[in-house]
């Protein structure tokens, strides 16, 4: 059991990579439980197989702050059949992931995070051709101008790869509306790495843009070279991947932002 879930934690809560991982193991452990359930503990809501409480690989309880959160993830082990494939259960690896390494920790997460301020996906523009550029402003400039009006957060933009330094006020008033919470905080870094944007993911988390919109405005020059030259089926794959991983998280974010 214990090995099974050092397994589903993985090395990191949603690394497409790491999920790849997972399932190509040669073998996955069988199903040994019946039933996957959530029952009120002192730690929140703990999921328990048949009656007993899971662990994290720290051996802390395997909890949520709320039923629903925890009736998610004790889904995805009822979801499981014949064999217990951990890549099909992100949620699992990222409430391992906050109970052992985030929770204690929020400010260094937090710090992480607030990296993004300072060179975030929205901000480097291309320069050419006109119908990408003028993509990018239909998906990206609305979210820019929510940031600066709503969070007082004016952000300077960029053409190329060229770095351009942000006013250190507008990175003080966007990290101002990050959570504390290390659940979502936890979250809120995994939605930050997926999307390459943490203002798409201050966006989703205050309910700006929901989840499709985040993911499109996130892959707008992806989508643009896919319409260019294709797709092919290994990068299908991971992106299908990623977008399980995302719509997962996107889940625990709402769910902690309600506080449902």
């Amino acid at each position: 059991m214990r090995e099974l879930i050092e397994d589903v934690a993985g090395h990191s809560p949603l690394d497409p990579q790491e999920s790849s991982r997972l399932s190509s193991r040669a073998q996955l452990p069988k199903r040994f439980y019946k039933e996957a359930s959530v029952a009120e503990a002192p730690d929140g809501f703990a999921v328990q197989l048949d009656g007993r409480s899971v662990k994290t690989p720290t051996r802390n309880p395997l909890a949520a702050p709320t039923r629903a959160l925890a009736e998610i993830i004790a889904a995805e082990w009822q979801a499981q059949t014949d064999l217990i494939d951990p890549a099909t259960m992100p949620l699992t690896r990222l409430a391992n992931s906050v109970i052992d390494g985030v929770t204690g920790r929020e400010d260094a997460v937090t710090d992480d995070v607030a990296k993004y301020f300072s060179s975030d996906l929205l901000f480097y523009r291309a320069s050419h051709p006109e119908a990408l550029v003028a993509r990018e402003a239909e998906h990206w400039d609305p979210v820019l101008f929510w940031a600066k009006d709503v969070l007082g957060a004016h952000f300077i933009l960029s053409e190329g790869v060229i770095h351009v330094g942000q006013p250190e006020p507008a990175i003080e008033a966007a990290r101002a509306a990050l959570p504390s919470d290390p659940w979502a905080i936890g979250a809120f870094h995994v939605v930050t790495t997926l999307t390459g944007s943490a203002v798409l993911a201050l966006a989703l988390l205050h309910g700006h843009l929901s989840a499709d919109a985040v993911w499109a405005a996130a892959h707008v020059d992806e989508d643009w070279n896919i319409e260019q030259w294709g797709l092919d089926e290994e990068v299908a794959s991971q992106r299908s991947a990623r977008r399980a991983e995302f719509d997962a998280v996107a889940q625990v974010l709402a769910a902690v932002a309600r506080g449902s």
